[in-house]
């Protein structure tokens, strides 16, 4: 048997080159309405465009019925129907692929360039927590999991600045942030001798004010730059600061000189070079133009700045129903966590915020909620965070909360199958080769595999992607992706646990579908928790 992880991607690459020269036409299926009948489609319309009349001739559809290839799965049927060409997979023998391997569908569909290192920069982090705004606040988590996204995709990532206040430092592990701390700042001696050789000290005929070096003309660097690159038409000058030179400094420094187990070979070698690091700068759309100013003076200060920095802005954070006129990061977190306390108080009774046991338990399903209303939406988009307690409920399907519920049903399941199990109940689960996949027939069962587990590698892949060759100063990500797919991925799993009996009578003729069953269900579990790691949250036990 192939041993090769079956993916979306290579059958889709396989369908559309089946199909001989021409623009993709076959897109996956992903509703269940279509999927009791087919798993991808060619739309007649685009058949059309490259066939005469839209009729595949018939030696194409045979070679379609007969596709095989690395990664690509194997066809059932393919058959010319009113939509267009419609394909079905032996599913059997999917089920049999995926759920034989099922850690290789918790790991990127694609590998990282060897050496590939990307310097993530968040300014936010050098204020103080009180005074962290929901904006800010949403760069630091974005940059968290971005950080989180390549470290897996095995690209070598560092982060600045390191953080210096302990205040700070107490809310981001609050927060499940993993940033690096620091207890001194770099020199930046030799960034002054070079700014003093820049710099017009002047300033109007007045003596400039302490902490100021002197203005430094931008202009001729901005139009070198060139227009297309999306540097503000007024950067014409900047006034040089020692905190800018500062955090010059940091940057430099964290370019050049990497952690021991950062990357072999690369750890503290500065002949690397800064051309092969990406600087990536995650701002709020309120400091893009500082953030401007900060690329600049490091272009002009440093004879090998690095050619390749990036800024990914992220968008403006709107609050419906805040407390007050501005609420910052602190206040955000206190307010969602004496929400999920006072709703698990409502639904188990008694004040549960004073057992220890629910202590944690509290604080990751505050900062799950936060994390999915910050990152569910595309980061350059506009957010709206609406405060309402509906939105920390388990009966939500779109927060935060109701995926961790979902991860600490399963957590339960598996919990009850080992509990009876040892009471002697149920049999030891049987070596994963011996199983019947062709038990698994409910449309649910198919919907967890095609939808969530099979794609889930690509949508790995995709989370790390950051398009560094394009032209111009921005870069996106997609960070939304990860919370979008666990919300889907918790609502299928609910839909399929409300509607069929995992752990029925332990009766011998029911073990076998059982046991496929919950090696389905353990495929859910690692995805669930793969792709809550890539949030820095830990998977509960229960709720």
């Amino acid at each position: 048997m192939a041993t090769r992880r079956l993916g979306v991607g290579e059958t889709l690459g396989a369908l559309n080159a089946a199909l001989g020269p021409g623009s993709p036409v076959w897109i996956k299926e992903t509703r269940t309405r279509h999927l009791r009948s087919r798993d991808f489609l060619a739309p007649h319309r685009a058949l059309q465009a490259r066939f005469d009349d839209g009729q595949v001739p018939e030696h194409l559809l045979h070679a379609l019925a007969c596709l095989q290839g690395p990664g690509v799965a194997p066809v059932l049927r393919c058959a010319p129907t009113p939509a267009g060409l419609s394909l079905q997979l032996q599913r059997p023998a999917v089920f049999e692929r995926v759920l034989s391997a099922v850690a290789a569908y918790a790991t990127p569909a694609l590998p990282a360039l060897p050496g590939q290192r990307v310097l993530l920069h968040c300014p936010a982090l050098r204020s103080s927590p009180c005074a962290l705004r929901l904006s800010q606040l949403r760069t630091v988590l974005v940059a968290d999991h971005l950080a989180r996204a390549l470290r897996a995709h095995g690209v070598c990532v560092r982060l600045v600045p390191a953080v210096q206040d302990p205040h700070m430092l107490t809310f981001l592990q609050q927060l499940r942030v993993d940033w690096p701390a620091a207890s001194e700042r770099a020199s930046s001696h030799t960034l002054r001798s070079h700014a003093l050789e820049e710099v017009t000290s002047a300033h109007d005929g007045r003596t400039l004010s302490p902490g100021i070096l002197g203005r430094l003309c931008l202009k001729e660097l901005v139009e070198e730059q060139g227009r297309t690159a999306g540097y503000d038409s007024n950067l014409a000058n900047c006034l040089v600061t020692e905190d800018l030179l500062s955090v010059l400094a940091e940057l430099q420094e964290a370019l050049w000189h990497w952690p021991e187990d950062s990357h072999p070979g690369l750890a503290g070698s500065p002949d690397t070079g800064t051309d092969s690091c990406l600087v990536v700068h995650v701002v709020s759309c309120e400091e893009e133009f500082q953030q401007q100013k900060l690329d600049l003076l490091w272009r002009k200060l440093v004879d090998k700045a690095p050619l390749r920095q990036k800024h990914l802005i992220c968008g403006p954070v709107k609050v419906a129903g805040a407390p007050g006129p501005l609420m910052t990061a602190p206040e955000y977190y206190k307010f969602r966590h004496a929400q999920v306390c006072k709703a698990s108080a409502l639904k188990h009774g008694g004040d549960l915020a004073q057992d220890p046991a629910w202590t944690e338990i509290f604080g990751v399903l505050s900062v799950a909620t936060i994390k999915f209303e910050m990152l569910s939406t595309a980061p350059q988009s506009q957010l709206f965070l609406a405060l309402a307690d509906k939105n920390i409920s388990t009966k939500g399907t779109k927060s935060g909360t109701f995926v961790m519920y979902n991860c600490a049903r399963l957590a339960t399941l598996f919990e009850s199958y080992k509990c009876s199990m040892e009471q002697g109940l149920y049999p030891t689960f049987p070596p994963v080769s011996s199983l019947d996949f062709s038990l698994l027939h409910d449309e649910g069962e198919w919907l967890l595999l095609f939808n969530n587990i099979l794609p889930f590698p690509d949508l790995l892949s995709q989370t790390a992607m950051l398009d560094c060759t394009a032209p111009g100063l921005h870069i996106t990500a997609r960070t939304e992706m990860m919370c979008k797919f666990l919300v889907q991925l918790s609502m299928d799993f609910s839909s399929y646990y409300n509607r069929v009996h995992i752990l029925g009578e332990p009766r011998p003729h029911r073990f076998g579908q059982m046991f496929v069953r919950l090696q389905l269900l353990r495929a859910v579990r690692e995805v669930l928790h793969t792709g809550l790691a890539m949030l820095g949250l830990p998977p509960l036990s229960h709720i």
